[in-house]
């Protein structure tokens, strides 16, 4: 019987972990077995009741010695399974067992980035893995809006999501410009930009059409022309409905025009830059200011995995924040590395360890066929969709998303397909508003999803369509 002071790493360290791990991964494959889907079956209520069986009171009087085992497998058998060929529906990938190994690491070490004293060896990992992927985005030699001035050093910050850096992005487009900057985006921006506006009481953002779900740079220009400055343009590159990109090359023509400041939301299709194939589809990206980047998407790392590069690291200076236990102003005159400036949170786990282990296993070019094998995928269903006289398609995929529905289906039926594949426990597929219809989506994110997966799934969608 394991005593409280067994689980933790003590004074065995990390060794202390060896029979955990066991637990977990034999729990997590019974909890696979009695799920026996990408999805546990019967709905919300049912999968609740299943939980709050399994745990029971979760603060007995007394420990229980096997309590690692037993909500490990209920969490595997009531768990949605990225893994799964079927489970398609959201920007939610299957992380790579190396990144989620190092993932491991970082609990079991448990630094944290506040101050260099915490976490002296990762808060040079940090930098490196920034300043890598800052350059990946904003390579002097494309040029972009007059290429990088001799004076600027791009980096990035490590955050949560594309929600966080959106917001970031906007703080930083405050500070550079006053609390009465406009924000500005497209129709197709994800819902985060106008809530970061909110957040940091901008102005109501003035929304651009987005015809055929991409911004209208025409459109773009006449609004800022429209509008007295100064402005801030948010492009995406990657929208959650249907993987559209906008036209940064025009969109940044525009702003460079007008004195406009760029963010592009690059959260889903940042990881192009990775594939010689697909990395032209970012054409543009270089000359923003901030870009919004998230690696638990196309870059396959255990969630949170996002950042937010920015062209210009002289921007960052106002998030300088000085906390005397933890950056005092000797200890930064000594070259103690100040860390607060890196982020808007306090203690925070050093998400670059995963991150640093999969660009230095996998390379360029081995993330890039990772990519290029999920958007070949795409293309592959959406041929599937377009042959079937059963479905229509709604357009030729951009990135590893596919909108389709049956044909001649109402609106009313189409959701319907969705939430019985869902509630029985056998397809996890999303839903997209288009031409002012209702879709169903795909996203591919398993790179090892065949052919013979993305046909079974259009056959079983077809089987519980209703008639």
């Amino acid at each position: 019987m394991s005593t409280p002071a067994s689980l933790a790493s003590g004074p065995e360290g990390p060794h202390a972990l060896r029979p955990l791990l066991d637990t977990v991964l034999h729990a997590l494959s019974e909890g696979a077995l009695l799920r026996q889907g990408p999805l546990p079956a019967g709905g919300p209520d049912a999968v609740a009741a299943r939980m709050r069986a399994a745990v029971g009171d979760v603060l007995p009087d007394q420990g229980e010695p096997n309590a690692l085992h037993t909500i490990v497998r209920a969490l595997g058998e009531t768990a949605a399974d990225p893994a799964d060929p079927f489970c398609t529906a959201h920007l939610h990938c299957p992380p790579l067992a190396l990144a989620t190994a190092a993932d491991l690491a970082v609990s079991a070490l448990n630094p944290s980035l506040d101050s260099w004293d915490q976490a002296p060896g990762a808060s040079e990992l940090e930098a490196l893995v920034t300043g890598a992927l800052a350059r990946e985005v904003f390579d002097p030699g494309t040029g972009g809006r007059g290429g990088i001035a001799a004076r600027q050093v791009p980096t990035a910050l490590i955050t949560t999501g594309g929600t966080e850096s959106n917001q970031v992005a906007l703080l930083l487009a405050r500070e550079a410009y006053g609390a009465g900057v406009r924000l500005v985006h497209g129709a197709n921006a994800h819902h985060s930009l106008p809530r970061a506006a909110w957040l940091l009481g901008l102005a109501e953002p003035v929304v651009v059409p987005a015809p055929a779900g991409a911004l209208d740079p025409a459109a773009l220009d006449e609004a800022l022309t429209a509008l007295p400055g100064p402005h801030l343009v948010a492009a995406t590159a990657g929208t959650t409905d249907a993987g559209m990109i906008d036209p940064l090359p025009e969109i940044a023509a525009v702003c460079a025009a007008r004195g406009a400041r760029l963010h592009v939301d690059a959260a889903y299709g940042g990881g192009l830059l990775f594939s010689d194939r697909y990395r032209g589809l970012l054409a543009g990206l270089d000359a923003a200011d901030s870009v919004t980047l998230d690696l638990h998407k196309l870059g396959w790392q255990p969630v949170a995995a996002g950042l937010l590069a920015v062209r210009d690291a002289a921007d960052l200076a106002v998030l300088h924040h000085r906390a005397d236990y933890l950056n005092a102003c000797d200890d930064t005159e000594a070259g103690l590395p100040d860390l607060l400036g890196r982020s808007l949170h306090t203690s925070r786990r050093p998400d670059a360890l995963k991150i640093a282990v999969t660009l230095k296993t996998l390379g360029r070019s081995g993330l890039g066929r990772l990519v290029e094998q999920v958007c070949d995928g795409a293309r592959e269903f959406a041929a599937l969709v377009h042959d079937h006289p059963g479905f229509e398609l709604h357009d030729r995929p951009t990135l590893s998303t596919v909108l389709f529905r049956p044909a001649h289906a109402a609106d009313d039926a189409v959701a319907a397909v969705r939430r019985t594949l869902l509630t029985d426990g056998r397809a996890v597929l999303g839903r997209a508003r288009a031409d002012g219809r209702l879709w169903l989506k795909v996203t591919l994110l398993n790179p090892r999803t065949r052919p013979d997966d993305l046909a079974a799934l259009l056959t079983l969608v077809e089987g519980n369509t209703p008639r």
